[in-house]
């Protein structure tokens, strides 16, 4: 029997034309209608029409990215796929949310607007970025990091696969942690055209800043497990998954673990629901031996539907 896991994606997975399709369909019509008149302006066509250097910016992906998912999401249930449990990867969190009937659409489409701004303007007064380190298990690349720290400030932020994990903090601090990174064998570590240093602790004023507006929010408690960033643990109450949110902010996405986790109470079959395949391919890097299918099209809900068939 066929166990089903829904993965969310988050930052880097938008494009322009992104929803178009979906869009047609009376969810997706819908969905896209509520969000525009929530934010007060027209992420349907900023998603279906772009301009991309607005679409990339923080605040309007992070909306964006989560009316996507949650149109498929919605899709999918129509075709009566739904998951044992669900994970999202840092912004896609908020996506996975959603669909455990813990936060309602429109409060995630506007407390990740609210993020997403909050974290835009900390661009213009921490700086910094993020790397990826790419070839080293996750213990050298911390190693690395606390080596780096002599220099700046530098952490691990994404935990993304036992190869890959992604670095945050000030110029400095990546730019010697990169240096070691190559002397020590890793296949790739370069900068990522991010803006900021997501997931680190130069995050703290965001999450400060955000903390009341998660407190505020109304949250369920989860009807599924949702596997929170912050401990690759399941988690269903609402004020733990709401105290998970504000410490996911400025701490590391576990992703790894997340999926391992879930691999080991049997899921066989991820569904990567939304724009991209980015997280399809971060698992492909985990375990070879479970099926993961993107999902973001009609199209390619019939195509999934047809590889889960008993």
């Amino acid at each position: 029997m066929t166990k089903i896991a829904f993965i969310f994606p988050g930052q880097a997975s938008q494009y322009v034309g992104m929803g178009r399709e979906i869009s047609r369909t009376p969810i997706g019509e819908k969905l896209f209608f509520q969000a525009d008149e929530i934010l007060g302006f027209p992420l349907s066509s900023l998603c279906f029409e772009g301009p991309e250097e607005e679409l990339i910016q923080t605040f309007n992906t992070q909306p964006a990215i989560v009316t996507v998912s949650a149109i498929v999401t919605q899709l999918l249930a129509e075709k009566g796929i739904k998951p044992e449990m669900v994970a999202g990867h840092s912004l896609g969190e908020y996506s996975g949310l959603v669909a455990a009937g813990s936060l309602s659409f429109l409060d995630a489409v506007r407390l990740v607007r609210i993020r997403g701004e909050l974290m835009s303007d900390a661009t213009k007064s921490v700086g910094g970025g993020m790397a990826a380190i790419i070839g080293l298990e996750p213990k050298a690349v911390e190693e690395i990091c606390a080596e780096a720290s002599s220099a700046g400030i530098v952490q691990a932020a994404n935990y993304n696969s036992p190869i890959q994990t992604a670095i945050s903090g000030d110029q400095a601090g990546l730019e010697k942690a990169i240096e070691i990174a190559k002397e020590r064998g890793a296949k790739r570590a370069l900068m990522l055209p991010v803006s900021a240093p997501f997931h680190s602790s130069l995050m703290d004023p965001v999450a400060e800043k955000f903390q009341p507006e998660l407190e505020a929010a109304e949250f369920k408690d989860a009807e599924l497990p949702v596997i929170a960033n912050v401990t690759a643990a399941p988690e269903t109450g609402a004020d733990e998954i709401r105290r998970n949110l504000i410490s996911q902010v400025n701490g590391p996405v576990r992703w790894s673990d997340t999926i391992l986790y879930m691999i080991a109470q049997g899921i066989d079959t991820f569904i990567e629901v939304g724009p991209g395949k980015v997280l399809t391919g971060l698992l492909k890097k985990t375990d070879r031996s479970v099926t993961c299918v993107p999902v973001e099209t009609l199209e390619s809900i019939e195509g999934m539907m047809e590889r889960i068939k008993d």
